[in-house]
């Protein structure tokens, strides 16, 4: 089996990283250069990056943000947020990212994942999911976007399936319940979309005790484990995490 990843998360606004508690009450995080560099060297075996207003504000990825971050570093970096065309798509591999994520781009035009697959390789092709629970859905789990402002009517799991069929690589699901609350992933949801697809799935959205790590790859079926608050406010560094990880028998590159 693969080793398990850690994949820090840089959510961008205004030209800095921030965090926030179910997608809101953002607080500022620090510079990204530094948190990408400082990661790198941590031990981070890939780094996200997620221009979260972009969708909101109607605008692209800022191109520059993703210049300096990859310019930095020579891991893998998956940029997100405002990812709406091939064009688009383009233009960040451009400015440096190893792979994209798109969320409310797909939804709107599903197609474009497909095309994406076709033109980059499914390997460099993230689909991040939102949701929230909703027992009207068939999973539980409604699908949001717009940065968590709009619910879609769909289900979660469901729409994780379709994306699969049409050439992702890799499925990002986050839960709005859990983002940034620090009490662990939402391990029915991430188990609910791994058990769904047979794509690598990022447990994200709400880590916050080394066992929460644990928990997502072992009860989530997670095999790369995102996190932002703990590293950015440095409550563990990667190293710890992936030591933790290790004593238990999780394949992880030290």
């Amino acid at each position: 089996m693969e080793p398990v990843k850690i994949m820090p998360c840089l959510d961008m606004k205004n030209g800095r990283v921030v965090k926030g508690v179910h997608f809101v009450d953002i607080r500022d995080a620090g510079d990204p250069v530094e948190n990408a560099r400082f990661y790198q060297e941590e031990g981070a075996d890939e780094l996200a990056m997620l221009d979260i207003a972009a969708t909101v504000e109607e605008r692209t990825t800022r191109l520059e943000w993703v210049k300096q971050v990859a310019s930095a570093i020579t891991i893998p970096l998956t940029v997100g947020g405002g990812i709406g065309s091939l064009k688009d798509i383009e233009a960040v591999l451009e400015a440096g990212a190893t792979s994209i994520s798109m969320n409310s781009a797909a939804v709107k035009e599903p197609k474009l994942v497909e095309k994406a697959a076709k033109k980059i390789g499914s390997e460099r092709v993230t689909v991040a999911i939102d949701a929230r629970r909703n027992s009207a859905m068939r999973s539980g789990f409604e699908l949001v976007v717009s940065g968590g402002t709009k619910p879609a009517g769909r289900d979660a799991v469901e729409w994780a399936k379709q994306c699969q069929n049409m050439g992702a690589g890799v499925i990002l699901p986050t839960s709005m319940d859990g983002d940034g609350t620090l009490n662990g992933y939402d391990l029915e949801f991430t188990r609910a979309i791994s058990e769904a697809v047979k794509l690598p799935v990022v447990a994200s959205g709400g880590a916050g005790a080394l066992e929460h790590f644990y928990d997502g790859v072992v009860k989530g079926g997670a095999r790369i484990l995102l996190a932002a608050s703990v590293f950015h406010f440095r409550t563990f560094s990667i190293r710890q995490v992936k030591e933790f990880l290790k004593d238990r028998g999780i394949k992880v590159i030290l």
